[in-house]
């Protein structure tokens, strides 16, 4: 059979017919050893992983961001959920807490979150095995998405703060930072732990020098707000580094707040493990109020506002006046008194994040209102003005 030498790309060949035919499916040779390449996308957001330990597997979820990609390393949260997300779907634990504020504001949260969950039968996050599920989580997880072992934080709500303190107790030196949550050292199904009154000592003491941010109901009455009292004064006698915000008025759901506060990724992200080390002490005590406190406004500013507001077409809220006061009923007929803020900016005396912002034309009149929330925001146009104080029911 007759070759010939052929040149390709400054090579020399040997070619036969049967290299010939090898030049004719070269084409699809080349895109069949490219298909791995193609099969190494990531897919992102809440991510069904498995572990198995000591021969019992444990569903667990774990969050990319939208961006994530494996040329960097990234961020770890380690989240462990409340009693009320106990299961073995693998899914419960991602409906509150942390996992509702992502899904709220992805751009605030630039982090992988490991998110695994304790089973039913009274099982908790401070069983030695639970915590054993949860450090093995987020090994696994840091290995497989590229996490950064010197930026690892840790937080917790309810049952899930409980188990915030004991793993940072039980693995000091691995957390650049911890957020405890409605959470304590003396727990609710352990009644005897409050004869031990050194108990808050002993874990801030293994904690050290560990950034530690605690967020409470001030009216808590399931982990009741001594918990973290307790804490944070030991953490500030042992020369920690540490804060506690207890939000005036809240029962035991402070997580809502606490993972609303837009500046707490941004404290997390402030921390590495390196920097630990040479940290000051600093403690920080603050009651967050309700709301702000009212500004004083001369209410003859409120005519302006009155009347009915809608979005296309649809009345979305009514303004009206009550003597000094200023209302706002919804399209559902309920009505809430109206703070001011400022002149132009009110919120609600509930303590709702929102608020409703009255915008004015170049000629000074009122032509509509701002309704924003803490995920979004929308005009509202004024299409009947009132011209008295009746209330409207």
């Amino acid at each position: 059979m007759k070759s010939i030498l052929l040149r390709f790309q400054g090579i020399r060949l040997l070619c036969s017919p049967v290299m010939g035919l090898l030049r004719l499916f070269l084409p699809g040779l080349v895109f069949l050893f490219a298909l791995p390449a193609f099969a190494r996308h990531q897919d992102t957001g809440f991510l069904n992983r498995t572990l198995t330990l000591q021969g019992v597997a444990h569903k667990y979820q774990v969050y990319l961001p939208e961006n994530w990609n494996d040329h960097q390393r990234w961020p770890v949260i380690l989240f462990l959920h409340g009693s009320g997300e106990r299961g073995i779907d693998g899914m419960d634990q991602t409906q509150i807490g942390l996992p509702a504020a992502i899904r709220s504001h992805p751009d605030r949260w630039p982090f992988v979150v490991v998110m695994p969950q304790v089973p039913f039968q009274h099982h908790h996050w401070t069983d030695p095995d639970m915590m054993q599920v949860a450090m093995r989580a987020l090994s696994v997880s840091v290995k497989e998405f590229h996490g950064d072992a010197q930026r690892l934080y840790l937080t917790g709500l309810s049952m899930g703060g409980y188990g915030v303190w004991e793993i940072a107790k039980n693995w000091p030196h691995t957390f650049a930072a911890i957020v405890p949550v409605c959470g304590g050292v003396f727990w609710s199904y352990a009644p005897d732990r409050w004869h031990d009154t050194a108990l808050p000592e002993q874990y801030a003491h293994a904690i050290g020098h560990t950034p530690v941010w605690m967020f409470h109901g001030a009216e808590d009455p399931v982990v009741i707000p001594k918990q973290a009292v307790l804490m944070y004064e030991a953490l500030k006698a042992g020369s920690g580094d540490v804060r506690l915000w207890e939000y005036a008025g809240v029962h035991h759901n402070a997580w809502d707040k606490a993972y609303a506060n837009p500046d707490l990724p941004r404290w997390l992200l402030s921390h590495s493990l390196s920097q630990i080390a040479t940290l000051q002490p600093s403690a920080e005590y603050s009651l967050v109020p309700v709301h702000p406190v009212p500004a004083k406004v001369d209410p003859a500013v409120y005519d302006a506002y009155l009347g009915r507001y809608e979005d296309q077409g649809i009345i979305q809220t009514t303004i009206y006046r009550q003597g000094d006061s200023l209302y706002a009923k919804s399209r559902v007929g309920e009505s809430n008194e109206l703070l001011p803020e400022n002149a132009t900016t009110f919120f609600f005396a509930s303590g709702s994040p929102t608020r409703l912002i009255f915008q004015k034309d170049a000629a000074g009149q009122v032509r509509g209102l701002v309704y924003r929330d803490d995920r979004h925001e929308e005009f509202w146009a004024l299409v009947t003005q009132h011209h008295t104080t009746a209330a409207q029911h």
